[in-house]
């Protein structure tokens, strides 16, 4: 019997295409992303206490109610345009917007439009800290 010698070559593999593809992919990603988060907004969530805070003096309560009407310290406004809440928010807090703290509380059924422009308009005019006050429910109510 007559055996032929096989060939010692190892097989081969050209992976220079693959990498040229993996390079364009890298390339097409990072160009493609973007590494600055601009207009984020910073949240602090409220956490639930068994004692109640003490109000401050300069502290703006906004109440949105559910047909979308506004109320500035217990006080209606007359219509539910944003310039008459932006005229109200300015008349109560005057020239101690900067320090002064807003609390917003919205209806549960008030939409979500008529809280943010209340939200906007308070941040648009400085006040520096918005709060939305939350109802703690009682177990078995």
């Amino acid at each position: 019997m007559k055996f032929t010698r096989r060939r010692d070559l190892e097989p081969e593999i050209n992976v220079t295409s693959l990498i040229d593809v993996v390079l364009l992919l890298v390339l097409f990603f990072m160009v493609s992303s973007s590494f600055v988060r601009d207009g984020h907004l910073r949240l602090q969530l409220p956490e639930a206490s068994t004692s109640a805070e003490r109000s401050t003096a300069s502290a703006v309560t906004i109440t949105v109610a559910q047909d979308g009407s506004y109320r500035v310290n217990g006080q209606a406004l007359m219509n539910t345009q944003p310039a008459t809440l932006r005229a109200a928010l300015a008349r109560v807090a005057g020239d101690g917007a900067v320090g002064a703290v807003v609390s917003i509380r919205a209806d549960a059924r008030a939409t979500h439009q008529a809280v943010v422009t209340a939200m906007d308009i308070a941040g648009k005019l400085g006040f520096a800290q918005v709060n939305i006050a939350t109802v703690n429910l009682q177990p078995g109510s």
